[in-house]
């Protein structure tokens, strides 16, 4: 069998690429599917087809053994189980892939969060004549944990099942009990037979009564990186070039955002300023850095940098701590040991770390928090952490690049753990000297809580007589989100709630004229809002936010600045018909004569909240009076 890639010249170069790894407990076929999907895509030269018959033969194997092909390790071949993390690149007509083929083993689960980590898809497998085990609920959680966004559960061995519908749809129920618990959005669910190929990348005969998609289609059509934070520029110092003393640029590899020649940047820690003169390249010269590029940036002003800073934004800055919580994996047969000396490997800097406290050790069995002193091989845990130094970071849920670290234990230099960080917890001596000065705190530090107020927010809520809130209402625009709202205030301050109201276009005619309603600048509309809104709620008020905010995952950001209980989203919905022929601010009318574009409702998607974890209202169905009833009873 030929490979279909080796003499395809360029075609693939421009094609995009999905990242993906395979997870699940041991046997579940994880390697016999990739290799299933190699061979039936054409993917394998014929060398390696002839080393892999050759080698099945001399196990006394009746058919062909396709999880050769990635299990390289000999005690893999051995044992028959994969070990290691193998992977494989291959590409079809309309995507390139990289494969991470993990470990199903519990003692190599710690491998499983390597292959993950740069991941945009999971496939779980699941063997059919097992069922739901421990092993897969673990990884599944993992990938949660690790913000996979799309999860395919690849129900394995139909085959020995005689290709039942009922069993396939048993093991479905029982997984979607299980994810309720898990912070994943698309999950799709495959019935397969990695040996026979059914459902892997063509349909068989054999079970008819699947209409979904193969898992290859699934594959190729996915959505790819819907993980790439292409708003909040941050780039990690790795190297700097000085080869001449007319040359002096700042070398490393954006983690997100992009910038621009012109546009003006900060350096940390020292907070100076400058602008960017060139981005440099191997290739030459670029108009604008992405994420992923590996670049050489030059400023304007002679600025000491070393490695180890960052280069951001002025106005876009991430958290400056040496204190911070995050869930940690430990990956080694030594306990962790509280209060020890490590050292944390965090983006380009490195610093001394101790672990001064364990919140919890998760059950990923039930997906519940339990009491522990330690963490062993393989357990997560939230953890406190301080640094010797402060690093520069965004919570994990932002921004996969700067809110991930790893411990290295100094003495043996080995791995010990791996870490995604939820917030920082208090100011650090940076931050106290400048509200000691009366100088400017940074514009943008999500999830660090900033405290230079005299009187707390639990004293103001006592005062007031009520607990402060955040009611978000998101809809598309005639869907009433401004008018229900305006009625709801007024029924809290005649109660004699605090209550401040934010609208969208408020907002937009002050703090945010700058911004535009592309994608990027929507999201900076919602991510300044939601700073705004925190430090009315640390004051003890019943803040009211009524803007469009389209997007789930922006919101979901803002929803991580509050603690747990004190967020509530309110989607107000109506049928967009009835959207448009209210049109209250004549922004329809003028979508229809080509006059704007990308309108929520019209030629641009509102992404709705999940049913479970907000309030709903149809206006369609309540009248003004109705709704604010509604609303109250639920809030209250």
């Amino acid at each position: 069998m030929s490979n279909s890639n080796g003499q395809s010249g360029n075609k693939y170069l421009d094609m995009d690429l999905l990242r993906f790894t395979t997870a699940g407990s041991v046997d579940d076929g994880k390697s016999t599917l990739i290799g299933r999907l190699l061979y039936d895509s054409k993917s394998i030269f014929e060398d390696q087809m002839e080393a892999i018959e050759k080698s099945s033969k001399s196990s006394g194997e009746e058919q062909v053994n396709l999880a050769l092909l990635t299990d390289g390790l000999k005690a893999e071949r051995e044992q028959k189980i994969t070990i290691d993390v193998a992977y494989r690149y291959f590409a079809t007509p309309k995507r390139k892939f990289i494969i991470a083929d993990t470990p199903g083993h519990i003692q190599y689960t710690r491998n499983m969060v390597t292959g993950a980590s740069t991941a945009e898809l999971a496939v779980i497998l699941v063997d059919a004549t097992k069922g739901l085990l421990t092993q897969s609920k673990r990884h599944a959680f993992i990938s949660s944990l690790l913000q996979i966004p799309h999860l395919v559960v690849a129900v394995n061995k139909m085959d020995l099942v005689n290709y039942s519908k009922n069993r396939f749809e048993e093991i479905v129920s029982e997984f979607r009990d299980f994810a309720h618990k898990l912070d994943v959005d698309d999950i799709t669910y495959v019935p397969i037979s990695a040996l026979k190929g059914d459902n892997v990348v063509d349909k068989r005969d054999n079970m008819e009564w699947y209409n979904g998609s193969t898992l290859l289609h699934i594959l190729e059509t996915v959505k790819v990186d819907s993980t790439q934070n292409i708003v909040d520029f941050r780039l990690p110092v790795q190297y700097v070039i000085r080869p001449n003393q007319n040359f002096r640029g700042f070398s490393g590899r954006v983690s997100s955002g992009r910038v621009r020649p012109g546009e003006e940047v900060m350096a940390l820690p020292s907070r100076m300023t400058s602008k960017v003169k060139e981005i440099v390249t191997k290739d030459g010269n670029l108009e604008e850095a992405h994420p992923g590029d590996s670049v050489t940036v030059t400023l304007e002003d002679e600025i000491d940098i070393s490695r180890g800073d960052m280069i951001v934004r002025k106005n876009n800055v991430p958290n400056v701590n040496n204190h911070f919580e995050g869930y940690l994996c430990w990956m080694t047969e030594e306990p962790m040991e509280m209060e020890k000396a490590y050292i944390i490997s965090h983006t380009t800097r490195t610093a001394q770390v101790f672990i001064q406290d364990l919140v919890y050790r998760m059950n990923v069995d039930t997906i519940s928090r339990e009491e522990a002193e330690t963490l062993k091989l393989n357990e997560i845990g939230r953890v406190k952490l301080q640094t010797s130094m402060p690093l520069f970071f965004d919570p994990y849920q932002l921004n996969q690049k700067t809110g991930s670290f790893i411990i290295i234990d100094p003495a043996t230099n080995v791995t010990v753990g791996a870490g995604m960080i939820r917030a920082g917890s208090t100011v650090s001596s940076d931050e106290e000297f400048l509200i000691e000065k009366d100088e400017s705190l940074p514009e943008s530090s999500p999830n660090v809580v900033w405290e230079p107020w005299n009187i707390s927010r639990e004293e103001r809520e006592d005062r007031n007589g009520h607990e402060a809130k955040i009611l978000w209402f998101t809809g598309i625009s005639g869907a009433g989100k401004s008018t229900i709202a305006k009625a709801l205030e007024k029924k809290l301050w005649e109660s004699g709630k605090q209550t401040i109201l934010l609208d969208g276009d408020q907002v937009r005619h002050g703090l945010n004229r700058d911004l535009g309603f592309s994608p990027e600048d929507r999201s900076e509309n919602i991510r300044r809002v939601g700073e705004t809104a925190r430090l009315f709620f640390e004051h003890g008020n019943i803040v009211i936010c009524t803007f469009v905010s389209p997007y789930k995952k922006d919101r979901d950001i803002v929803s991580s600045l509050f603690p747990e209980g004190k967020f509530h989203e309110i989607h107000i919905t109506c049928d967009p018909g009835t959207a448009q022929k209210r049109d209250p601010k004549g922004l329809y009318e003028k979508a229809k004569r080509g006059e704007i574009t990308n309108l929520t409702g019209f030629d641009a998607p509102h992404e709705a909240p999940e049913a479970e974890s907000s309030i709903h209202i149809n206006t369609d169905d309540l009248s003004i009076e109705e709704s604010v009833e509604k609303l109250l009873k639920l809030i209250e």
